[in-house]
């Protein structure tokens, strides 16, 4: 196993905590799943900066993952693989932590999330935009 702890860094609390407050969705783990999908929806990989483990918010990989835990981390192992980074499991940790932590960023934008309809709306056009146009189908 490649990520045994999760430890987010202060920027990325004080952003959670403000999508707690405007979302009413009270657990750090699932704030930090959205965020890590909607990273991972990017085509391009995240900057590799240092991202400091400086705040007191602190959860195991399974309380992160729940029952999906397993398929987190494959999805993770792909995307490492697929931007040509290889799937140590230094590399794989790395990557999660960055893809985590520009999800929450993106999800943190100013006016980008509101309510938890936003979260909705955002999952919504995911979708959309991952699914082939039917005249494609063949």
């Amino acid at each position: 196993m490649s990520i045994k702890q999760v430890r987010l860094s202060n920027q990325a609390k004080d952003q959670l905590s403000r999508l707690k407050a405007k979302t009413g969705i009270q657990q750090w783990n699932i704030l930090c799943r959205w965020g890590l999908c909607l990273s991972l929806q990017q085509p391009t990989p995240p900057t590799p900066i240092d991202i400091p483990a400086d705040s007191n918010v602190e959860m195991t990989w399974q309380t992160f993952g729940g029952d999906a835990h397993e398929l987190y981390l494959a999805v993770i192992k792909e995307r490492c693989a697929r931007d040509g980074l290889g799937c140590s499991d230094e590399v794989v940790a790395r990557q999660f932590r960055l893809h985590l932590h520009r999800g929450i960023s993106y999800l943190a934008t100013p006016q980008a999330i509101r309510s938890v309809a936003d979260l909705v709306r955002l999952s919504i056009k995911a979708v959309v935009i991952s699914t082939p146009d039917a005249d494609e189908v063949s």
